[in-house]
């Protein structure tokens, strides 16, 4: 979230920086429960003083009456006012965490994804002489992949994988994190569950009609949608070592994302599930930092998809499109033949700057080397594979007009096979 001072100082800029991100916030009334979070722990702040002063003038004596009801009076004001503070700093949280991060001058301004700018390309879309199946066909085809299955354990949106798939989708995993580990991450391979606060912090309500995560009956627990909201929590409440910043992870987690509602032909098939499981790269960093620690995520999204012979496009997300936290965000879209007639583009990576917004209410610092005074880290995340638009795209490009799949180069080490069919 968004310090609070900053927004007081600066609040026609956030004003501003709402509009063009398409977020209604109440930012009069954020400001007018600030002031009185403020004057209302000043008020509480001097009635404990003065408990504390009535104590220590009785220390040792019998009071009177008059310092009885006095200490009488103090506690009850104390209860009131730590009753009205609690109230106020609840209502406040809500506003603040609605506010949107500030946004990085170079991001085009636009309404949703529509606005969203291409920056370049990797390969050109994948031509046949031959009429492409898309990958629900292809994986019926091969028997890959049991969608009626999942459905009948599970339901909608839930799937087996099978046969060639599975080893297909670890060799995916174990090619990105070799490929990550020469790029000097730390590999993890984390929780598939978090605590609802560290989920919050991340930006992933995890309350409400409108959350993509699943919530633990009982628990102060969710399903991660990603292994970003755990990797942004494994340093919450510490002071981070600068010599070592940036530091880079790479997560290895199931995710599971409620994804509620119809999405037509383009969303059929692996393109939007309840749970699949991907590979995922985080940094934190120090502020001058975190800008070429985008641009390197979105390097190396771009590398791995070029090693599985995919073509690749880099977009990059308009103001309306940015969710909350991010300053600025890269999605990489590949190309899929089966996605729509004559193929289309679909996301298949994105990669975000998060600044300090989401390191604030984690509690994730670092000591200035001039000053000495602890900072708030800036945090970042980029998929590296998600395995579930990485095979559409994979198996789609791949397949061959005698109906086979053929396995790219580099996959094939892990794989141990060159061809599916």
């Amino acid at each position: 979230m968004l310090d609070l001072r900053f927004i007081r100082e600066n609040l026609e800029a956030v004003r501003e920086n709402c509009r063009r991100r398409k977020a209604e916030v109440d930012l009069e009334r954020l400001v007018a429960l600030d002031e009185e979070r403020r004057s209302t722990q000043a008020e509480l702040d001097g009635v404990r003083r003065r408990r504390n002063e009535l104590a220590a003038g009785m220390k040792g004596r019998k009071p009177s009456d008059a310092e009885r009801q006095e200490g009488k009076d103090l506690k009850g004001s104390e209860a009131t006012l730590d009753e009205r503070l609690t109230s106020v700093s609840a209502e406040l949280v809500v506003l603040q965490s609605e506010t949107p991060n500030m946004t990085h001058p170079d991001v085009p301004d636009g309404d949703g994804e529509a606005d969203n700018v291409e920056v370049r390309r990797s390969g050109e879309p994948t031509r046949f002489d031959f009429e492409p199946l898309d990958h629900v066909a292809l994986t019926e085809k091969h028997d890959l992949i049991d969608f009626e299955a999942g459905t009948r354990v599970t339901g909608q949106k839930f799937y087996f994988l099978k046969n060639e798939m599975v080893l297909l989708e670890q060799a995916l995993v174990r090619y990105a994190l070799d490929v990550l580990r020469e790029r000097g991450f730390g590999l993890y391979q984390t929780p598939d569950l978090a605590r609802t606060e560290v989920a919050d912090a991340m930006g992933f309500n995890p309350r409400g009609e409108e959350t993509q995560v699943y919530s633990i009956e009982n628990q102060d627990l969710v399903l991660v949608g990603t292994a970003e909201i755990t990797l942004g929590g494994l340093h919450r409440d510490q002071i981070l070592d600068t010599a070592e910043l940036p530091l880079r992870y790479c997560g290895l987690s199931h995710c599971y994302r409620t994804e509620a509602g119809a999405h037509g032909r383009a969303g059929r098939g692996l393109y939007r599930v309840h749970q699949f499981t991907k590979v995922e790269m985080f940094a934190f960093t120090r502020p001058e930092q975190s800008d070429a620690m985008l641009e390197e995520f979105v390097e190396i999204e771009e590398q791995l998809f070029r090693g599985l012979e995919i073509p690749v496009r880099v977009v990059e997300i308009c103001t309306g499109d940015l969710g909350a936290p991010k300053w600025r965000s890269y999605d990489l879209e590949g190309w899929m033949p089966g996605r729509s007639e004559g193929g289309s583009w679909g996301e298949v990576t994105s990669a975000s700057n998060c600044t300090d917004y989401q390191a604030r209410r984690l509690n994730v610092r670092y000591r200035d080397p001039e000053s000495g005074k602890p900072r708030f880290a800036h945090m970042l995340n980029g998929t590296a594979l998600a395995m579930t638009r990485t095979p559409i795209a994979l198996l789609e490009n791949h397949q061959r007009a005698d109906g086979s799949i053929e396995i790219p180069e580099a996959l094939r080490p892990y794989t141990g096979f060159d061809r599916i069919g």
